[in-house]
């Protein structure tokens, strides 16, 4: 089950593999933040509270746009944030800069 806490809705979804964070929020209507979905612009960022380690490495999009310091905090992108498996736990809060 993952967790997604967008402006102003949270839903509880099921994990699909293979889906980002930001994908599984569009697809079942939580208000993430984006503008690109291409890892440029930062308006997916995310809290990941939960779960961390069931998804997908750090990108290069990812470290081009976040400080080291935010993923020691448990940030990421939401549209780089790619789910491991069909099983996971993951909660995440969309948390964009402005």
């Amino acid at each position: 089950m993952i967790e997604l806490k967008g402006r102003t809705k949270t839903a509880v979804v099921e994990a699909e593999a293979g889906m980002s964070l930001l994908d599984l929020a569009l697809k079942h209507d939580v208000d993430w933040s984006f503008s690109c979905a291409r890892g440029t612009c930062a308006r997916c960022r995310c809290l990941v509270t939960e779960g961390g380690d069931q998804l997908e490495g750090i990108t290069d999009e990812e470290w081009d746009r976040l400080e080291p310091e935010e993923f020691e905090e448990g940030y990421r992108l939401g549209c780089q944030a790619v789910v491991k498996s069909g099983d996971a736990r993951i909660s995440a809060a969309n948390k964009p800069y402005f």
